[in-house]
């Protein structure tokens, strides 16, 4: 690993979606926070003449195609992983086997194979000092990261219930084409690994519980859809409904689905306990809805808190009070936090092991609608209460 005579050398795997997401982060994340220096050494991907562009239009030092070669480097010292859930396994153990620092996009992975392959192999490198950390990046919104507070001061009291979902409508027209995210060998499941992951980690992140008990449905609308070869079969869910029971004795409902018409990225949490309430909204991002019980009932209701206040998680950061943040910042705190942990040696969090917990869940959700909605109780280690 790296010592303190030379910057961290950053390298990115993936240049899609995700890559550009994370790439941006690390251009920006030294500009505002402090962070341990670090250069952004190489981005790879399949195509060299793309990733190339990519690597150019994002600013990174270097393009390569080829991971291996590039997570053998001595000057490689973090490896972020952007591609797909199939290819997270092997990137990130043979990473973590070769003393690099991973952060992996969500799902830890396709499967609970590869899931807690990936854990004992971030287990085993942390007894050399090499960081993990799964990027659910909603847990960095300054919105919800300041509502996991107010539910750990006590403002809602005892944890009751929990309303989720994550409605999306780009896969709404029948006419869509056919990719890698409606086939199950490369995408391991649809809305319910690509969305509702995101909704069932917030759960657990916010009310500090975790998920012991899942009942769920799962459809596919459209089973066919046009690919460059012709139409192929769909073989994963669009839709996702969940029932869950959590540790706490709340109970949570998830809702995912990337059919909705009009619901473009619409993330939604309400949480409600014995002594308050609070809602959330991702299309309305720098907002908390929330509600105290403790109030005369007849000044009840539900009030706006504007998380832009330097007081609010993350926010002194950036610009001055009442200017808001968006979608793309949440990226920038994920990567913040993941090298301050690297820098002073604690623990990131969400750790594989959350991953793996997440996969758990969704795991039980697939078994439980082949069942036709019977009970999946989960095993109790993979109960453990989700970290800050």
């Amino acid at each position: 690993m790296s010592g303190e005579t030379r910057p961290l050398g950053v390298a990115a795997i993936g240049y899609a979606f995700m890559g550009k997401a994370h790439s941006q982060a690390w251009r920006n994340v030294g500009s505002f926070f402090d962070v341990p220096a670090f250069e952004r050494k190489v981005l790879v991907g399949r195509d060299g003449a793309q990733v190339a562009a990519a690597a150019e239009r994002f600013g990174w030092q270097e393009s390569a195609t080829d991971w291996r070669e590039v997570i053998a480097r001595p000057d490689i010292d973090v490896v972020d992983i952007c591609t797909p859930g199939w290819t997270h396994a092997e990137i990130a153990i043979a990473a973590l086997e070769a003393g690099k620092h991973v952060l992996v996009e969500k799902p830890l992975s396709n499967t609970l194979e590869e899931s807690q392959a990936m854990v004992e192999a971030a287990t085993r490198a942390a007894g050399r000092g090499v960081k993990s950390m799964i990027g659910f990046n909603y847990r960095r919104v300054p919105a919800l990261a300041y509502a996991r507070n107010l539910i750990g001061d006590g403002r809602l009291g005892e944890i009751r219930q929990v309303r989720a979902s994550y409605l999306q409508d780009w896969l709404a027209d029948e006419q869509a084409p056919m990719s890698w995210r409606l086939r199950r060998e490369t995408a391991g499941s649809g809305a319910l690994g690509d969305i509702a992951s995101h909704a069932i980690d917030q759960v657990q992140f916010l009310t500090g519980h975790a998920v012991t008990g899942v009942s769920a449905r799962l459809e596919t609308f459209v089973p066919r859809r046009p690919g460059p070869d012709g139409v192929e079969d769909v073989t994963v869910d669009d839709a996702a409904w969940l029932t869950l029971a959590l540790d706490g004795g709340a109970v949570a409902s998830v809702e995912a689905s990337r059919m909705a018409f009009g619901r473009k990225n619409a993330l939604r949490i309400e949480v409600y306990g014995s002594g308050g309430a609070l809602a959330f909204d991702l299309e309305r991002p720098n907002e908390l809805q929330f509600l105290d019980g403790a109030d005369p009932v007849e000044e009840q209701g539900f009030r706006t808190i504007l998380v832009t206040e330097p007081e609010h998680p993350y926010v002194s950061a950036w610009w001055p009070q009442g200017h808001v943040i968006g979608w793309e910042h949440t990226f920038t705190h994920q990567v913040r936090d993941f090298l301050v942990a690297v820098r002073d040696g604690g623990t990131p969090s969400p750790s594989f092991a959350d991953g793996l917990q997440v996969q758990s869940v969704l795991d039980a959700a697939a078994r439980s609608s082949e069942a036709r909605g019977a009970v999946v109780d989960l095993p109790s280690a993979s109960r453990a209460t989700q970290e800050a």
